[in-house]
Protein backbone atom coordinates (compact mmCIF):
# COMPACT_ATOMS: atom_id res chain seq x y z
CA UNK A 1 0.00 0.00 0.00
CA UNK A 2 1.51 3.39 -0.84
CA UNK A 3 1.34 5.17 2.61
CA UNK A 4 2.28 8.86 0.90
CA UNK A 5 -1.30 8.68 -0.73
CA UNK A 6 -3.01 9.06 2.72
CA UNK A 7 -3.33 12.78 4.13
CA UNK A 8 -4.48 14.81 6.39
CA UNK A 9 -7.69 14.74 5.12
CA UNK A 10 -8.60 10.58 5.74
CA UNK A 11 -11.03 9.70 8.19
CA UNK A 12 -9.48 7.40 9.64
CA UNK A 13 -5.64 6.27 11.23
CA UNK A 14 -2.51 4.16 9.81
CA UNK A 15 -1.54 2.02 12.46
CA UNK A 16 1.44 0.09 12.60
CA UNK A 17 1.72 -3.81 11.59
CA UNK A 18 4.64 -6.43 11.03
CA UNK A 19 5.05 -9.99 9.98
CA UNK A 20 6.90 -11.87 7.89
CA UNK A 21 6.97 -13.26 4.29
CA UNK A 22 7.95 -16.52 3.68
CA UNK A 23 9.83 -15.18 0.57
CA UNK A 24 11.33 -11.72 1.56
CA UNK A 25 10.98 -12.16 5.43
CA UNK A 26 9.85 -9.73 7.95
CA UNK A 27 8.51 -6.31 6.89
CA UNK A 28 7.05 -3.69 8.53
CA UNK A 29 4.02 -1.78 6.86
CA UNK A 30 0.53 0.44 8.11
CA UNK A 31 -2.99 -0.65 7.89
CA UNK A 32 -5.76 1.62 7.57
CA UNK A 33 -8.14 1.88 10.58
CA UNK A 34 -11.50 4.31 9.49
CA UNK A 35 -12.72 6.32 12.25
CA UNK A 36 -16.30 5.56 13.33
CA UNK A 37 -18.81 7.39 10.21
CA UNK A 38 -20.53 10.77 11.15
CA UNK A 39 -23.52 10.99 12.68
CA UNK A 40 -23.94 13.86 10.66
CA UNK A 41 -23.88 14.29 6.56
CA UNK A 42 -20.38 14.55 5.30
CA UNK A 43 -19.69 17.91 3.07
CA UNK A 44 -21.38 17.08 -0.33
CA UNK A 45 -21.36 19.32 -3.37
CA UNK A 46 -24.85 20.17 -5.04
CA UNK A 47 -24.01 18.40 -8.06
CA UNK A 48 -24.08 14.92 -5.42
CA UNK A 49 -27.06 16.16 -4.06
CA UNK A 50 -28.81 16.32 -7.35
CA UNK A 51 -27.46 12.82 -8.12
CA UNK A 52 -28.54 11.45 -4.65
CA UNK A 53 -31.67 13.50 -5.36
CA UNK A 54 -32.22 11.33 -8.58
CA UNK A 55 -30.95 8.27 -6.86
CA UNK A 56 -34.04 8.80 -4.07
CA UNK A 57 -36.32 9.35 -7.52
CA UNK A 58 -35.74 6.23 -9.14
CA UNK A 59 -35.86 4.26 -5.70
CA UNK A 60 -39.22 5.63 -5.13
CA UNK A 61 -40.30 4.72 -8.40
CA UNK A 62 -39.33 1.51 -8.04
CA UNK A 63 -40.84 1.47 -4.88
CA UNK A 64 -44.25 2.84 -6.24
CA UNK A 65 -44.34 -0.15 -8.92
CA UNK A 66 -43.74 -2.93 -6.11
CA UNK A 67 -46.36 -2.01 -3.83
CA UNK A 68 -49.23 -1.65 -6.61
CA UNK A 69 -48.47 -5.39 -7.31
CA UNK A 70 -50.67 -8.07 -6.27
CA UNK A 71 -47.71 -10.15 -5.39
CA UNK A 72 -44.40 -8.32 -5.52
CA UNK A 73 -42.41 -11.46 -3.98
CA UNK A 74 -42.86 -13.09 -7.17
CA UNK A 75 -39.96 -10.66 -8.81
CA UNK A 76 -37.75 -11.12 -5.49
CA UNK A 77 -35.75 -14.16 -6.80
CA UNK A 78 -35.01 -13.87 -10.16
CA UNK A 79 -33.38 -10.49 -9.50
CA UNK A 80 -31.60 -11.82 -6.50
CA UNK A 81 -30.41 -14.42 -9.01
CA UNK A 82 -29.34 -12.02 -11.13
CA UNK A 83 -27.58 -9.75 -8.39
CA UNK A 84 -25.88 -13.46 -7.15
CA UNK A 85 -24.31 -13.60 -10.54
CA UNK A 86 -22.45 -10.14 -11.01
CA UNK A 87 -21.56 -9.21 -7.56
CA UNK A 88 -19.74 -13.10 -7.79
CA UNK A 89 -18.10 -12.23 -11.55
CA UNK A 90 -17.07 -8.92 -9.05
CA UNK A 91 -14.90 -10.85 -6.90
CA UNK A 92 -14.02 -13.15 -9.80
CA UNK A 93 -16.15 -16.31 -9.64
CA UNK A 94 -17.93 -16.34 -12.89
CA UNK A 95 -21.15 -18.48 -14.12
CA UNK A 96 -23.25 -17.58 -16.99
CA UNK A 97 -26.81 -15.39 -15.46
CA UNK A 98 -28.52 -18.28 -17.65
CA UNK A 99 -27.05 -21.07 -15.81
CA UNK A 100 -27.62 -19.20 -12.60
CA UNK A 101 -31.11 -18.67 -13.50
CA UNK A 102 -31.84 -22.75 -14.22
CA UNK A 103 -29.57 -24.22 -11.96
CA UNK A 104 -30.23 -26.95 -9.56
CA UNK A 105 -29.92 -25.04 -6.39
CA UNK A 106 -29.64 -28.59 -4.23
CA UNK A 107 -27.07 -29.98 -7.07
CA UNK A 108 -25.18 -27.02 -8.83
CA UNK A 109 -23.01 -28.30 -11.96
CA UNK A 110 -19.93 -26.40 -10.93
CA UNK A 111 -17.56 -24.76 -8.24
CA UNK A 112 -18.42 -21.56 -9.37
CA UNK A 113 -22.19 -21.80 -9.60
CA UNK A 114 -21.93 -23.50 -6.26
CA UNK A 115 -20.53 -20.28 -4.71
CA UNK A 116 -23.05 -18.19 -6.72
CA UNK A 117 -26.10 -19.62 -5.26
CA UNK A 118 -24.74 -19.54 -2.21
CA UNK A 119 -25.28 -16.20 -2.05
CA UNK A 120 -28.96 -16.55 -3.17
CA UNK A 121 -28.74 -18.75 -0.15
CA UNK A 122 -27.18 -15.99 2.02
CA UNK A 123 -29.69 -12.99 0.67
CA UNK A 124 -31.99 -15.27 1.84
CA UNK A 125 -31.27 -15.83 5.12
CA UNK A 126 -31.11 -11.75 5.97
CA UNK A 127 -34.03 -10.49 4.33
CA UNK A 128 -35.78 -13.58 6.36
CA UNK A 129 -33.93 -11.16 9.53
CA UNK A 130 -35.30 -7.75 8.50
CA UNK A 131 -38.76 -9.31 7.83
CA UNK A 132 -38.81 -10.37 11.74
CA UNK A 133 -37.85 -7.51 12.68
CA UNK A 134 -34.38 -8.15 13.83
CA UNK A 135 -31.42 -6.13 13.80
CA UNK A 136 -28.24 -7.14 12.88
CA UNK A 137 -25.44 -8.45 15.05
CA UNK A 138 -21.73 -9.35 14.48
CA UNK A 139 -22.88 -13.39 15.18
CA UNK A 140 -25.64 -12.66 12.55
CA UNK A 141 -22.95 -11.46 9.89
CA UNK A 142 -20.42 -13.98 10.66
CA UNK A 143 -23.62 -16.41 10.01
CA UNK A 144 -23.89 -14.85 6.96
CA UNK A 145 -20.07 -15.36 5.67
CA UNK A 146 -20.43 -18.83 6.36
CA UNK A 147 -23.50 -19.58 4.56
CA UNK A 148 -21.16 -17.90 1.37
CA UNK A 149 -18.48 -20.00 1.67
CA UNK A 150 -19.88 -23.06 2.78
CA UNK A 151 -18.78 -26.27 0.74
CA UNK A 152 -16.79 -23.87 -1.56
CA UNK A 153 -12.80 -23.62 -1.70
CA UNK A 154 -12.76 -20.90 0.06
CA UNK A 155 -14.28 -22.58 3.21
CA UNK A 156 -11.60 -22.18 6.14
CA UNK A 157 -11.44 -22.70 9.69
CA UNK A 158 -11.96 -19.07 10.05
CA UNK A 159 -15.10 -19.09 8.13
CA UNK A 160 -18.13 -17.59 10.15
CA UNK A 161 -16.24 -15.88 12.06
CA UNK A 162 -14.61 -12.30 12.01
CA UNK A 163 -10.70 -12.41 10.58
CA UNK A 164 -7.93 -13.50 13.13
CA UNK A 165 -5.09 -12.84 10.44
CA UNK A 166 -3.89 -9.63 8.81
CA UNK A 167 -5.11 -9.56 4.83
CA UNK A 168 -4.53 -7.15 1.69
CA UNK A 169 -6.62 -5.91 -0.29
CA UNK A 170 -5.36 -5.99 -4.50
CA UNK A 171 -2.03 -5.08 -5.72
CA UNK A 172 -0.59 -2.37 -7.55
CA UNK A 173 0.57 -2.57 -11.03
CA UNK A 174 3.47 -0.35 -10.63
CA UNK A 175 5.33 -2.49 -8.12
CA UNK A 176 7.88 -4.69 -9.20
CA UNK A 177 7.57 -8.48 -8.51
CA UNK A 178 10.62 -8.74 -5.95
CA UNK A 179 8.64 -6.64 -3.22
CA UNK A 180 7.02 -7.67 -0.27
CA UNK A 181 3.34 -8.80 -1.00
CA UNK A 182 2.04 -6.01 1.99
CA UNK A 183 4.08 -3.47 0.35
CA UNK A 184 2.68 -4.21 -3.05
CA UNK A 185 -1.09 -4.11 -1.54
CA UNK A 186 -3.60 -1.80 -3.30
CA UNK A 187 -4.69 -1.32 0.50
CA UNK A 188 -4.31 -2.79 3.71
CA UNK A 189 -7.31 -3.03 5.97
CA UNK A 190 -7.45 -3.18 9.62
CA UNK A 191 -5.89 -5.12 11.21
CA UNK A 192 -7.50 -8.39 13.11
CA UNK A 193 -8.64 -8.74 16.84
CA UNK A 194 -10.71 -6.89 19.03
CA UNK A 195 -10.78 -3.49 17.69
CA UNK A 196 -11.92 -4.78 14.43
CA UNK A 197 -15.14 -6.64 15.65
CA UNK A 198 -15.73 -2.95 18.14
CA UNK A 199 -15.76 -1.12 14.95
CA UNK A 200 -17.83 -3.65 12.94
CA UNK A 201 -20.21 -3.76 15.74
CA UNK A 202 -19.93 -0.16 15.82
CA UNK A 203 -21.00 0.28 11.61
CA UNK A 204 -24.18 -2.47 12.58
CA UNK A 205 -25.28 0.47 15.77
CA UNK A 206 -24.93 3.45 13.58
CA UNK A 207 -27.07 1.62 10.55
CA UNK A 208 -29.91 0.74 13.02
CA UNK A 209 -29.10 4.50 14.76
CA UNK A 210 -32.66 6.42 14.79
CA UNK A 211 -30.72 9.58 14.93
CA UNK A 212 -28.78 8.75 12.10
CA UNK A 213 -31.76 8.20 9.81
CA UNK A 214 -33.30 11.25 11.06
CA UNK A 215 -29.81 13.57 9.53
CA UNK A 216 -28.71 11.37 6.75
CA UNK A 217 -30.39 10.74 3.86
CA UNK A 218 -30.57 6.85 3.30
CA UNK A 219 -28.90 7.25 -0.19
CA UNK A 220 -25.79 8.43 1.44
CA UNK A 221 -26.03 6.74 4.43
CA UNK A 222 -26.26 3.28 2.41
CA UNK A 223 -22.63 4.72 0.87
CA UNK A 224 -21.04 5.61 4.14
CA UNK A 225 -22.04 2.44 5.34
CA UNK A 226 -20.71 0.50 1.86
CA UNK A 227 -17.49 2.15 2.49
CA UNK A 228 -16.84 1.49 6.35
CA UNK A 229 -17.42 -2.27 5.75
CA UNK A 230 -15.53 -2.63 3.00
CA UNK A 231 -12.71 -0.64 4.51
CA UNK A 232 -12.85 -2.59 7.70
CA UNK A 233 -13.02 -5.73 5.10
CA UNK A 234 -13.72 -8.02 8.68
CA UNK A 235 -13.77 -11.45 6.56
CA UNK A 236 -11.00 -13.47 5.30
CA UNK A 237 -13.41 -13.61 1.88
CA UNK A 238 -16.60 -12.55 0.75
CA UNK A 239 -16.22 -8.85 2.05
CA UNK A 240 -17.69 -7.29 -1.78
CA UNK A 241 -20.40 -9.75 -1.87
CA UNK A 242 -21.71 -8.92 1.71
CA UNK A 243 -21.12 -5.47 1.53
CA UNK A 244 -23.32 -4.82 -1.71
CA UNK A 245 -25.64 -7.41 0.18
CA UNK A 246 -25.36 -4.78 2.96
CA UNK A 247 -26.51 -2.34 1.00
CA UNK A 248 -30.22 -3.47 -0.38
CA UNK A 249 -30.74 -4.83 3.49
CA UNK A 250 -30.16 -0.58 4.49
CA UNK A 251 -32.25 0.32 2.01
CA UNK A 252 -34.85 -2.05 3.27
CA UNK A 253 -34.53 -1.63 7.19
CA UNK A 254 -34.89 2.38 6.35
CA UNK A 255 -38.14 1.41 4.37
CA UNK A 256 -36.63 3.22 1.23
CA UNK A 257 -37.79 -0.52 -0.32
CA UNK A 258 -40.69 -2.68 0.04
CA UNK A 259 -39.25 -5.91 -1.29
CA UNK A 260 -34.96 -6.61 -1.91
CA UNK A 261 -35.29 -6.58 -5.50
CA UNK A 262 -32.78 -3.98 -6.33
CA UNK A 263 -29.92 -5.59 -8.43
CA UNK A 264 -26.99 -2.61 -7.87
CA UNK A 265 -23.87 -5.30 -8.92
CA UNK A 266 -24.59 -5.12 -12.52
CA UNK A 267 -23.26 -1.77 -12.83
CA UNK A 268 -20.67 -1.68 -10.46
CA UNK A 269 -19.33 -4.62 -12.17
CA UNK A 270 -18.90 -2.68 -15.73
CA UNK A 271 -16.87 0.07 -13.27
CA UNK A 272 -15.02 -2.00 -11.51
CA UNK A 273 -11.94 -0.32 -11.17
CA UNK A 274 -13.34 3.32 -10.75
CA UNK A 275 -16.08 1.51 -8.09
CA UNK A 276 -12.22 0.26 -5.97
CA UNK A 277 -10.72 4.02 -7.04
CA UNK A 278 -12.90 5.79 -5.31
CA UNK A 279 -13.76 3.70 -2.36
CA UNK A 280 -9.41 3.90 -1.85
CA UNK A 281 -10.44 7.77 -2.49
CA UNK A 282 -12.13 7.91 0.30
CA UNK A 283 -9.47 6.67 2.88
CA UNK A 284 -6.44 8.48 1.55
CA UNK A 285 -7.62 11.85 1.07
CA UNK A 286 -11.62 11.66 2.81
CA UNK A 287 -13.03 12.47 -0.77
CA UNK A 288 -16.85 11.54 0.47
CA UNK A 289 -17.63 13.56 -2.48
CA UNK A 290 -16.79 11.89 -5.59
CA UNK A 291 -17.30 8.76 -3.56
CA UNK A 292 -20.74 9.29 -2.86
CA UNK A 293 -21.82 10.85 -6.40
CA UNK A 294 -20.58 7.47 -7.98
CA UNK A 295 -22.35 5.50 -5.05
CA UNK A 296 -25.64 7.62 -6.04
CA UNK A 297 -25.19 7.37 -9.98
CA UNK A 298 -25.11 3.45 -9.60
CA UNK A 299 -28.07 3.57 -7.09
CA UNK A 300 -30.11 5.84 -9.74
CA UNK A 301 -29.31 3.59 -12.65
CA UNK A 302 -29.20 0.16 -10.77
CA UNK A 303 -33.25 1.17 -9.73
CA UNK A 304 -33.79 2.00 -13.30
CA UNK A 305 -32.55 -1.34 -14.72
CA UNK A 306 -34.39 -2.95 -12.09
CA UNK A 307 -37.62 -0.90 -12.37
CA UNK A 308 -37.19 -1.94 -16.00
CA UNK A 309 -36.96 -5.65 -15.70
CA UNK A 310 -39.81 -5.91 -13.23
CA UNK A 311 -42.14 -3.92 -15.39
CA UNK A 312 -40.86 -6.14 -18.69
CA UNK A 313 -42.11 -9.07 -16.07
CA UNK A 314 -45.37 -7.91 -15.40
CA UNK A 315 -45.97 -7.65 -19.02
CA UNK A 316 -44.82 -11.19 -19.51
CA UNK A 317 -46.64 -12.61 -16.75
CA UNK A 318 -49.86 -11.00 -17.94
CA UNK A 319 -49.17 -12.08 -21.57
CA UNK A 320 -48.70 -15.87 -20.31
CA UNK A 321 -51.87 -15.28 -18.81
CA UNK A 322 -53.95 -14.09 -21.48
CA UNK A 323 -52.31 -17.46 -23.42
CA UNK A 324 -53.83 -19.53 -20.79
CA UNK A 325 -57.37 -18.24 -21.08
CA UNK A 326 -57.24 -18.20 -24.13
CA UNK A 327 -56.24 -22.41 -24.34
CA UNK A 328 -58.80 -24.95 -22.95
CA UNK A 329 -56.97 -25.36 -19.75
CA UNK A 330 -58.65 -24.76 -16.30
CA UNK A 331 -57.41 -21.02 -15.61
CA UNK A 332 -56.93 -20.80 -11.81
CA UNK A 333 -54.60 -23.66 -11.03
CA UNK A 334 -52.64 -22.81 -14.52
CA UNK A 335 -52.66 -19.24 -13.72
CA UNK A 336 -50.88 -20.05 -10.22
CA UNK A 337 -48.13 -22.23 -12.06
CA UNK A 338 -47.66 -18.93 -14.33
CA UNK A 339 -47.19 -16.89 -11.29
CA UNK A 340 -44.97 -19.75 -9.76
CA UNK A 341 -42.61 -19.77 -13.03
CA UNK A 342 -42.12 -16.37 -13.23
CA UNK A 343 -40.75 -16.40 -9.58
CA UNK A 344 -38.62 -19.82 -9.97
CA UNK A 345 -37.13 -19.42 -13.14
CA UNK A 346 -36.46 -23.23 -13.13
CA UNK A 347 -38.03 -25.93 -11.00
CA UNK A 348 -39.21 -29.38 -10.84
CA UNK A 349 -42.74 -30.98 -10.88
CA UNK A 350 -42.04 -31.87 -7.35
CA UNK A 351 -41.28 -28.43 -6.58
CA UNK A 352 -44.97 -27.21 -8.50
CA UNK A 353 -46.58 -29.96 -6.08
CA UNK A 354 -45.27 -28.14 -3.01
CA UNK A 355 -45.62 -24.56 -4.39
CA UNK A 356 -49.29 -24.60 -5.55
CA UNK A 357 -50.42 -27.33 -3.19
CA UNK A 358 -51.80 -29.77 -5.61
CA UNK A 359 -51.39 -33.36 -6.66
CA UNK A 360 -47.87 -34.81 -8.22
CA UNK A 361 -50.19 -36.20 -10.94
CA UNK A 362 -52.36 -32.77 -11.31
CA UNK A 363 -48.46 -30.96 -11.31
CA UNK A 364 -46.76 -33.18 -13.97
CA UNK A 365 -50.34 -33.07 -15.98
CA UNK A 366 -50.00 -29.02 -15.66
CA UNK A 367 -46.75 -28.83 -16.58
CA UNK A 368 -46.66 -30.26 -19.39
CA UNK A 369 -50.02 -28.76 -20.90
CA UNK A 370 -47.94 -25.05 -19.94
CA UNK A 371 -45.47 -27.13 -22.60
CA UNK A 372 -47.74 -28.02 -25.11
CA UNK A 373 -48.36 -24.35 -25.09
CA UNK A 374 -45.07 -23.07 -25.34
CA UNK A 375 -44.98 -21.51 -22.12
CA UNK A 376 -42.64 -24.01 -20.22
CA UNK A 377 -40.00 -25.93 -21.50
CA UNK A 378 -37.72 -28.66 -20.44
CA UNK A 379 -34.11 -27.90 -19.76
CA UNK A 380 -31.99 -30.68 -21.17
CA UNK A 381 -29.72 -33.52 -19.44
CA UNK A 382 -31.99 -34.88 -16.80
CA UNK A 383 -34.81 -37.19 -16.97
CA UNK A 384 -37.62 -38.59 -14.54
CA UNK A 385 -38.30 -36.75 -11.14
CA UNK A 386 -35.43 -34.78 -11.83
CA UNK A 387 -36.43 -32.99 -15.01
CA UNK A 388 -36.81 -29.59 -14.60
CA UNK A 389 -38.21 -26.98 -16.36
CA UNK A 390 -38.18 -23.05 -16.86
CA UNK A 391 -40.53 -20.54 -18.98
CA UNK A 392 -37.74 -19.38 -21.86
CA UNK A 393 -39.22 -16.33 -22.00
CA UNK A 394 -38.70 -15.06 -18.54
CA UNK A 395 -34.86 -16.12 -18.88
CA UNK A 396 -34.87 -14.24 -21.94
CA UNK A 397 -36.08 -10.60 -19.85
CA UNK A 398 -34.24 -10.92 -16.93
CA UNK A 399 -30.93 -12.14 -19.19
CA UNK A 400 -31.62 -9.31 -21.79
CA UNK A 401 -31.95 -6.70 -19.17
CA UNK A 402 -28.52 -7.85 -18.25
CA UNK A 403 -26.91 -7.65 -21.38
Amino acid sequence: MDLSSFTDQAPGSLVQISGTDPVRGEWKHAAFVPYPLPRTTPDLSPSTYRVVANARAELAALDSTARRLPNPRLFRRPSLQAEAQSTSALEGTYAPLAAVLTADEDQPQSPDLKEVLNFVRMADVAFGWIEQGRNLSVTMLNELQLNLVQGTANQTAESGAVRTQQVIVGRRKEVGRNEATIYASRFVPSPPGLDLQANLQGLLDWMDDDGVSQEVDPVVAAALAHYQFETLHPYHDGNGRIGRLLIVVHLLTRGTLLEPTLTVSPWFETRRHEYYDRLFSVSAAGDWDTYVRFFATGLEASAKSTHRRMLALVELQASMKERVRQSNLRADTAHTLVDYAVAHVSFTVRGVERGLGISYGRANGLVSQLVDLGLLAPLPGASGAARRFYAPEVVDVIVGDED
